[in-house]
């Protein structure tokens, strides 16, 4: 029985950690003038291509209030615009305009479109991680 239960336990973790997704890495903000510019780094893990993803940047001040935001497709999103093929990668620049001092980044993907129109789970199926 105690081996059962641990078979099942290292088949769950080998689940969790080899899950597919969308990594993305999160750039320190570079201001210039009014304009922050944050770099996106992007892989698909996925077997499948993504046709498109679309991300919100939040600028927040050091009392966690909003100091900017913006969203785009970062992949995608229009019929000239190319998605990301199965283990490629791809980077995207994202511009904010903001005319007030910020102290933090916060991005998040709210809408994922895998091949053939099929809806990603933003939550479970994209990886963020913010480097210093």
């Amino acid at each position: 029985m105690m081996e059962w239960m641990v078979v099942v336990w290292l088949w769950l973790i080998v689940a969790t950690v080899a899950s597919a997704a969308l990594m993305v890495k999160v750039a320190p903000p570079k201001t210039t003038g009014g304009r922050t510019i944050i770099q996106l780094d992007l892989k698909n893990t996925f077997t499948n291509n993504i046709e498109s993803v679309r991300a919100v940047v939040f600028l927040l001040d050091d009392q966690g209030k909003m100091a900017g935001q913006a969203a785009y497709w970062i992949i995608g999103g229009a019929k000239d615009k190319p998605g990301l093929a199965s283990d490629q990668k791809t980077t995207y620049n994202f511009v904010v305009t903001t005319d007030k001092p910020f102290t933090k980044t916060k991005v998040m993907v709210n809408r994922l479109i895998l091949e053939n129109s099929k809806q990603g789970d933003p939550i479970k199926d994209v990886q963020i991680f913010q480097t210093q």
